[in-house]
């Protein structure tokens, strides 16, 4: 048990180490998000823009302190099949990616928009929790703020969808 703590601390530290030196050694002018962009998996798309992001965070955030949030992959399948509406925003960075695979399909199914943004931890941050999220649903309520802030976020992802 003691070795496996060890060997997951020494992983981790290597990898805090290599994003330092990406950072640190941006000739390039890499910046954090160019990091998380680089770990997102290959199954990640639609990914988010930069400003997408921003705006997709800010809304999570709303939409937390309301309470009209769903966290998690159990909570948003279940609302899933309960017909609600509303905007699925799925981390790019998880692994094993066979955790989230299965949620975009469902959510074609379903009518539901749904996009990918870079970090699981900006997304258990966003939705006011001290654990990384792999997925937030965001379902629209009766506040006029957020539900505005909704609308023109679902049409951004709406246009970066692709159409089948």
């Amino acid at each position: 048990m003691k070795s496996d703590k060890k060997d997951k601390s020494e992983k981790k530290e290597k990898r805090e180490k290599r994003d330092r030196e990406a950072v640190a050694g941006g000739e390039d002018g890499h910046d954090e998000s160019d990091v998380k962009r680089a770990r997102v998996s290959v199954i990640a798309n639609p990914l988010a823009s930069k400003k997408l992001t921003k705006s997709l965070l800010k809304l999570i955030q709303k939409a937390s302190a309301a309470k009209l949030v769903r966290r998690g992959v159990k909570e948003v399948v279940k609302a899933l099949k309960k017909d609600e509406k509303g905007l699925c925003i799925i981390a790019g960075d998880i692994s094993p990616i066979d955790v989230i695979c299965h949620i975009p399909i469902y959510c074609e199914e379903k009518v539901v928009p749904y996009i990918y943004v870079p970090s699981k931890e900006d997304l258990g941050s966003a939705s006011q929790t001290k654990r990384p999220t792999s997925i937030v649903m965001v379902k629209a309520g009766s506040d006029v703020e957020l539900k505005s802030l909704l609308d023109e976020c679902v049409g951004e992802v709406r246009q970066a969808t692709p159409k089948f």
